[in-house]
């Protein structure tokens, strides 16, 4: 859902101080001016996506500017990417500029100063914003740098489909369950890095670290979705992305697990959620197991352990007493 931010309920004069340290506050350090604060408005909200957060905003004409001590004070290390949904807006970063007009986007980089404003024509402006993680972002800083504060209009082609996707996302991710918003997050993060890939003229030669990238996210989305399988295997896996054995492991060669042991984890990561649950505590831990794919209760235990350090039966018994410990606190 989202996480609203209004400035409705605040005193007509208090408004522009409100949002100026909201924002501070809840996205980053940032300074801001405005022709006339007796007549400011916003309004906005966020939804987390995971780690990636889509944000929408609308407010009156302004001039914002993010200076190296403002970076200093915080920074979230994102790189950014706008789309203007109504107004006008400009962004400048890195010696680029870029005038945008409804349907135009323009990326920026947090960590480094940037000037920006809106209401050209003396109108507010209505705005989605991507924050994605840099950490997230497949494509090299290099590639990225060559990209900050450049218009990128988005009418037609894959530019098109990524702001027709953010437009339905803000309109229709609040509806979601959160399983739901994790794979909406890895199918907008490589939705926007194919885009920027595509603008830095290497449409028809995608980087490599690129095409490996949504690759491997293809994969543990589909790791994901079977992981209740107990037949799911690294030879499945391969099989099912038209992929050699040899070929599979060398993808995961500079990752931090193999694909064996990703599918593990995320097998422990369900049941260690599942014996968590106050509503499933008479269940047997041995049928959670066979739900999440451990066709043996011995070799779960086991298992269990080697990863947390704690058998099934006591994670359960400490998970289930704290949170009677807190349902106690709260009441």
């Amino acid at each position: 859902m989202w996480e609203q931010m209004t400035a409705a309920d605040v005193p007509p004069e208090y408004r522009f101080e409100w949002f100026a340290q909201t924002v501070s506050q809840v996205l980053l350090p940032t300074a801001f001016e405005t022709p006339d604060p007796s007549a400011f408005y916003a309004h906005g909200g966020q939804l987390a996506l995971g780690e990636a957060r889509l944000a929408r905003f609308a407010y009156a004409p302004l001039h914002s500017r993010r200076t190296p001590a403002l970076i200093r004070q915080g920074d979230p290390e994102q790189y950014q990417l706008a789309l203007v949904t109504g107004g006008s807006a400009w962004f400048a970063q890195q010696g680029g500029e870029a005038e945008l007009a409804v349907g135009d986007m323009a990326l920026w980089d947090t960590s480094r100063p940037y000037r920006s404003g809106s209401g050209t024509d003396g109108r507010g402006v209505e705005v989605l914003v991507l924050q994605i993680p840099k950490e997230s972002m497949p494509l090299r800083s290099q590639h990225m740098d060559r990209l900050l504060a450049r218009r990128i209009r988005g009418g037609a082609g894959l530019s098109g489909i990524l702001a027709g996707f953010l437009t339905d996302l803000a309109r229709k991710g609040p509806d979601c369950l959160p399983g739901e918003l994790d794979v909406l997050e890895a199918m907008v993060v490589d939705l926007a890095a194919s885009c920027l890939a595509g603008h830095l003229g290497a449409t028809a030669q995608q980087p490599a670290e690129l095409r490996s990238h949504l690759l491997l996210r293809r994969i543990r989305t589909f790791i994901d979705h079977h992981v209740a399988d107990p037949d799911l295997t690294p030879r499945v896996v391969a099989e099912r992305h038209h992929l050699s054995l040899r070929s599979l492991y060398a993808l995961f060669r500079d990752e931090p697990e193999s694909v064996a042991a990703t599918i593990r984890r995320r097998r422990l990561e369900r049941c260690r959620d599942d014996l968590a649950r106050p509503e499933m505590s008479r269940e047997p831990i041995q049928l959670i197991a066979a739900r999440w794919g451990f066709a043996s209760a011995t070799a779960f235990s086991r298992t269990f352990r080697a990863a947390y350090g704690i058998t099934p039966h006591d994670y359960r018994a400490h998970a289930l007493q704290h949170a009677d410990e807190t349902q106690s606190v709260s009441g």
